[in-house]
C-alpha cells in the first residue's frame, strides 16, 4: 500500500502504541503485581522490564528504519529471518493474541459495569452476551467505514483515558506513606535471593500484558503518512508508558500493603483511590477504565484485522482474508476476526474465565513475534555491522527469551494449543498456491508444536495445568 497524504501521521501511530498497551491491565497493576510480589520485587520486576522493552522499541525503530518495505511489522520480520512457516506462527500468534486480548477487555468491561449497575454482574450472562454481540459487531462497522477513521478516533480514547490515569497519579503521590511502603518490603522473609526471585518471576507475566501493544505503530506501518514516524511513535509511546506503570504500580505500595493490595476485586486502582478519596475515587477510575477499554477494543481490533491482511496480501494467510471494500478496509479479516472474538466471549461469559487468564494468555501469544523479531534484529544488525544495534537487538532478545521462561511452562503450552490450528490454515494458503506439502523444516516446527499442544490439553485434561 502506497503511502500518501491521508495516511496516519505520528500522533495517530503514537495514539495506537499507548492506547493498546494502556487498556484494563494499567487499572488492574496495583492488585495484579501485589497478588505475586512484595515492592522490592516489583521495582526489580520494573527495572528488567524497562531495559527489555526499551531494547525492544529500539528494535522496532531500528527495523522500520532500516527494513521500511517490510510493512506489517513483527509478522513480516519473523518471515524475512526465519521463513515463511514461522512467518505464518508469528501472525497467526499475533492475531489470535489480539482477538483475545479483546476477549479480555469485554469480561473487564462487564465487571466494571457491574459496580454501577447490577445487571452486568456474572449471573446475568444472557443479558452479558446481548450487550457484547452489540459491542463486537459495533466494531465492525466502525472499523469497516475506514482504518483511518478508525485510527483517528482512537486518539480521542487514548486522550480521554490518560486523564483519569494522571489524576490517579497525583493524588496518590499526596497520599504516599513511606512506613506503608516499607511494610514486608522484600516479603514476609526479607530479602532471601531465594524467595525473591519467584516473586521477580511472578512479576514478568503482568508487565508482559501491560505492554503488549508496542508494536502498534510498527503493525500499521503500512498505513503510515511517514514511514520515519513508525520508529519515533514507538520509542516515545513505550517510555512514555512504561513512566505511567511504574507510578501507578509502585506508589500504589505507599497507599496500602501488599497483603490490602492483592485482596482488591479488579479494577484494584479503583479501590485504591477509594482508599483514598473515598467512592468518589472509584467510581472516577472506573469511568476511566470504561473508556479506556472502549479504546483497546478498538486498536487491538484494528490492530488484528490489520496483521491478517497484510500476511494474507503476502499469501501467508489464505487469500479469503485479503478482500477490501470501498472504504479501504479488509473487511473479510475484519468479520472473521470479529467472528472468532464473538465464539471466544461466548465460552468466557459462561465459563467464568477473569481477565487476568485470558490476558495471560494473550500475552504468551504475542510473546513468540517479539522473540523473532528480535532475533532478526539482530540479524539485521549484523549485516549492517551496527556494534550497537547488535548489543540491543541481543538484549531484546535475552528478555523475550526470559519472558518465555518466567511466565511458567503451563501458559506456553496453552499457547501451543492456540498456535496448533494454525497448522492448518497454513497448509490451506500453501494449497491455493500449488503447494498442499510442508517442507522438511516446516514438518519439524509443526511437529513441536503439535506435540506441545496435546501434552497441553491432555494437561488441561487431567488438571496437572490450573488456570
Amino acid at each position: 500500500m502506497k503511502q500518501h497524504s491521508a495516511g496516519i501521521g505520528f500522533f495517530g501511530l503514537a495514539a495506537m502504541v499507548v492506547g493498546t498497551m494502556i487498556g484494563g491491565g494499567a487499572f488492574n497493576l496495583p492488585g495484579a503485581m501485589a497478588q505475586g510480589a512484595g515492592v522490592g520485587p516489583v521495582l526489580i520486576g520494573w527495572g528488567i522490564t524497562g531495559v527489555g522493552m526499551i531494547m525492544l522499541a529500539f528494535v522496532f525503530q531500528f527495523l522500520a528504519n532500516t527494513r521500511p518495505e517490510l510493512e506489517g511489522g513483527i509478522y513480516a520480520y519473523a518471515r524475512e529471518g526465519f521463513g515463511k512457516f514461522v512467518g505464518f506462527n508469528s501472525g497467526w500468534g499475533y492475531w489470535m493474541s489480539a482477538w483475545i486480548g479483546t476477549v479480555a477487555n469485554i469480561t473487564l468491561i462487564f465487571s466494571t459495569l457491574a459496580y454501577f449497575f447490577p445487571i452486568f454482574s456474572a449471573e446475568h450472562r444472557l443479558f452479558r452476551l446481548f450487550v457484547s454481540v452489540v459491542l463486537i459487531w459495533g466494531l465492525f462497522w466502525l472499523i469497516s467505514r475506514g482504518m483511518r477513521e478508525a485510527a483517528l478516533l482512537n486518539i480521542v480514547t487514548t486522550i480521554a483515558k490518560l486523564v483519569p490515569i494522571i489524576l490517579f497519579i497525583v493524588l496518590i503521590v499526596f497520599a504516599f506513606k513511606m512506613d506503608t511502603f516499607q511494610v514486608d518490603f522484600w516479603g514476609e522473609t526479607g530479602f532471601v535471593w531465594a524467595d525473591v526471585f519467584p516473586q521477580v518471576k511472578s512479576t514478568m507475566l503482568v508487565t508482559l500484558w501491560a505492554f503488549v501493544g508496542i508494536e502498534g505503530a510498527v503493525v500499521l506501518s503500512s498505513r503510515a503518512r511517514h514511514k520515519k514516524d513508525v520508529g519515533r511513535a514507538t520509542v516515545i509511546g513505550l517510555i512514555g508508558t512504561l513512566l505511567i506503570y511504574m507510578m501507578i504500580s509502585i506508589f500504589s505500595f505507599g497507599v496500602m500493603t501488599q497483603e490490602q493490595l492483592a485482596a482488591l476485586p479488579e479494577p484494584s486502582m479503583a479501590y485504591v483511590l477509594e482508599a483514598v478519596v473515598g467512592p468518589f475515587g472509584a467510581t472516577l477510575i472506573n469511568i476511566g477504565l470504561l473508556v479506556s477499554l472502549t479504546g483497546a477494543l478498538l486498536g487491538w481490533t484494528i490492530l488484528a484485522t490489520e496483521i491478517s491482511y497484510v500476511a494474507s496480501r503476502d499469501r501467508v494467510f489464505p487469500k479469503v482474508f485479503h478482500r477490501l471494500n470501498v472504504n479501504e478496509t479488509p473487511v473479510n479479516a475484519l468479520f472473521i476476526t470479529q467472528a472468532f472474538t464473538q465464539v471466544v466471549t461466548a465460552i468466557a461469559l459462561f465459563s467464568e474465565q477473569t481477565y487476568l487468564v485470558l490476558s495471560s494468555i494473550a500475552g504468551i501469544a504475542a510473546l513468540v513475534p517479539y522473540l523473532f523479531s528480535a532475533l532478526y534484529g539482530w540479524m539485521e544488525a549484523r549485516r549492517t555491522t551496527s556494534l550497537r544495534m547488535m548489543v540491543v537487538s541481543g538484549i531484546a532478545s535475552l528478555y523475550a527469551a526470559w519472558l518465555l521462561y518466567a511466565s511458567g511452562f503451563e501458559y506456553v503450552l496453552i499457547a501451543m494449543i492456540l498456535y496448533a490450528p494454525g497448522i492448518f490454515v497454513f497448509l490451506l494458503a500453501e494449497r491455493e498456491q500449488g503447494r498442499p506439502f510442508l517442507t522438511r523444516t516446516q514438518s519439524m516446527i509443526a511437529l513441536i508444536i503439535l506435540l506441545c499442544a496435546t501434552y497441553g490439553i491432555y494437561g488441561l485434561w487431567t488438571a496437572t495445568i490450573a488456570l
